[in-house]
């Protein structure tokens, strides 16, 4: 860039981006070191920039009473030291224009130029005074509220280990300076002055309360954390004040030798200016910075930066918010270590809320700035009152969802039986009840169910009751069918054993019929074999008889033939053959 430029146009009190200047910091791909500065109108601001720069003229130098810087002003030149980076200067308008006469858009300023920049000059006039500790006290504050609101992710990123990456480095020039750099009788540096400056007091008998002396400290420590790395330069007025005007153009020969030592402080910018990092470590390059312009802007136009004629006003709204932050932060802590949810009871969530609640309040107690009407503490105590209801809350549902996961893998055995039909059967009705029974008691037993258990499981049974009643109304049928089929079964049993039984019966007749008839058989057959053996006896005596008889017979004939015999041998003895033949 040959020339500055304006980024950002302060018009009726509303910020403007230029499109051109964007346009320039989108196309840096490099690194960038960017250098703000800030002060009071007409303190020569501009001119320590053009230095910076390497040129005599560029951002407008005034030697009036009028501002002449409006806004922010840029300007990007390649850096002299570092290889490889830009060097980005904003040039602001100057603070308590009388003309402007807008607190609001000082501020504005004042914090855009803080929360751009990596290095950040604070540029006031004549001493290191408690008015300028307070307005960097009071915008420090505000840039840290704004950044958090853009980014919450930074949000604690105070504790965070890039933090210094982070915070621009601070250096303090005071121009125009009058006093002797002494101190307890001895000569002392600028660095020395400023941290002396800057060093909080310990209670003593200058501060009539501790308020007081925690209103001298505050903006000191704020400061302190703020910038953890801090250079002061101090000048002498340059020339002449009749010179001031041609201060452009006027050689280091014509000016104050004193105020030379504007070398020393282009110097360090020079060597000692970090880059612009972005939490992580993120290097910042053009298009990175561009896209900070348009966020913080956004931001401070959207109304997220407070708007307060008052700084201590001011102060207290930011600090005390951060009290409470902090306090809830705390609470947060305490609860999220100890809870664990659900509760067995609701006295233990409330016991372990009152633990918390009490460490909340004391972190703020010992943090409040100026809250006289005591109402950022009752803000606290509405919040972690609605932090408490919303534990309860959650200890509600964490204890509903627990049960309703234990529930149904207890259960699910039991669904899983119903489904197969386990229990339609006679019967079956007591069974899924004795079931039901058992895993009731493994529900009671099982820990941390928290304090919806009771209602969860009645819930569940309720919901299952439709399931209980099919089953008793099928127990019913089928039992009813069951005692019918018995009825049937025993009566068919009874009239196949009273058929065995008549059967058995006709058997045994049968059997003594057949007995009988076998026996009659017998007895005729016995009575045939005796009429025949009587038969037979009487066959024999007959026979016997007839044998007698005929042995009788044959005996008289064997006696008639014998005698017949003896005749016919007589007569043959006696007679003649033809007696003999006529006897035979």
């Amino acid at each position: 860039m040959p020339e500055p430029l304006c980024l950002i146009e302060n018009t009726n009190g509303r910020l403007l981006v230029n499109p051109k200047a964007l346009k320039i910091l989108s196309a840096i791909q490099q690194p960038v070191v960017v250098v703000a500065i800030v002060g009071l109108y007409r303190t020569g601001k501009s001119y320590l920039m053009n230095k910076l720069a390497g040129k005599n003229k560029g951002f407008s130098v005034g030697s009036t009473v009028q501002s002449h810087t409006k806004g922010i002003w840029m300007w990007c030149v390649p850096h002299p030291e570092k290889p490889n980076h830009i060097l980005v200067l904003l040039d602001t308008e100057g603070l308590g224009d009388i003309e402007k006469g807008d607190k609001k858009s000082d501020t504005q300023i004042f914090v855009l130029a803080l929360l751009l920049s990596s290095t950040f000059v604070y540029n006031t006039m004549n001493t290191i005074d408690q008015r300028a500790i307070d307005l960097l006290h009071y915008v420090t504050e505000l840039s840290n509220l704004l950044r958090t609101v853009t980014s919450p992710d930074l949000d604690g990123a105070d504790n965070a280990p890039d933090f210094m990456n982070i915070c621009p480095d601070l250096v303090w020039t005071v121009r125009d300076f009058y006093l002797d750099l002494e101190a307890n009788g001895r000569l002392i540096t600028a660095d020395e002055y400023l941290e002396n400056s800057l060093r909080p007091k310990q209670g003593n008998r200058d501060f009539s309360t501790d308020q007081h002396l925690q209103n001298f400290n505050l903006p000191r420590l704020c400061i302190q954390k703020f910038f953890p790395i801090k250079k002061c330069f101090i000048f002498d007025l340059p020339t002449h004040r009749k010179k001031l005007a041609q201060l452009e153009t006027l050689h280091n020969d014509d000016l104050d030798p004193e105020f030379v030592q504007v070398a020393d402080f282009c110097s360090y910018i020079f060597s000692h200016s970090k880059t612009k990092t972005l939490s992580g470590g993120i290097k910042v390059n053009g298009s990175h910075l561009e896209s900070l312009v348009w966020t913080y802007v956004n931001a401070i136009n959207s109304g997220d930066l407070p708007c307060m004629e008052n700084e201590v006003l001011a102060l207290a709204q930011i600090k005390n918010s951060a009290a409470v932050q902090k306090a809830i932060a705390h609470y947060d802590q305490q609860m999220g270590q100890k809870l664990q949810l659900p509760t067995e009871t609701l006295q233990e969530l409330l016991d372990l809320h009152r633990v918390s609640e009490k460490g909340a309040m004391e972190v703020f107690m010992k943090n409040p700035f100026e809250d006289i009407d005591q109402g950022f503490q009752e803000k606290l105590e509405t919040l972690l009152e609605a932090k408490q209801n919303d534990f309860c809350k959650q200890n509600l549902e964490a204890s509903l969802n627990r049960c309703s996961a234990l529930l149904q893998d207890i259960f699910c055995p039991l669904e899983e039986d119903v489904k197969q039909g386990i229990y339609s059967k006679p019967g079956g009705h007591r069974l899924f009840l004795q079931k039901r029974e058992e895993l009731k008691a493994k529900y009671y037993q099982a820990p941390r169910k928290g304090i919806q258990a009771e209602e969860a499981l009645q819930k569940y049974l309720q919901s299952k009751e439709s399931v209980s009643v099919t089953i008793w109304q099928t127990d019913l049928v089928l039992t009813a069918r069951e005692k019918e089929m018995e009825e049937a079964r025993v009566k068919a049993e009874f009239m196949k054993a009273e058929e065995k039984r008549l059967g058995a019966i006709l058997m045994q007749h049968q059997q003594r019929m057949e007995r009988r008839e076998r026996l009659h058989r017998e007895q005729v057959r016995q009575m045939e074999i005796k009429s025949l053996y009587q038969q037979a006896l009487q066959q024999r005596d007959q026979e016997r008889r007839l044998k007698e008889e005929a042995e009788k017979l044959k005996e008289r004939f064997q006696a008639e033939s014998r005698k017949l015999q003896d005749e016919i041998q007589h007569l043959q003895r006696n007679d003649s053959p033809d007696d003999t033949c006529i006897l035979l």
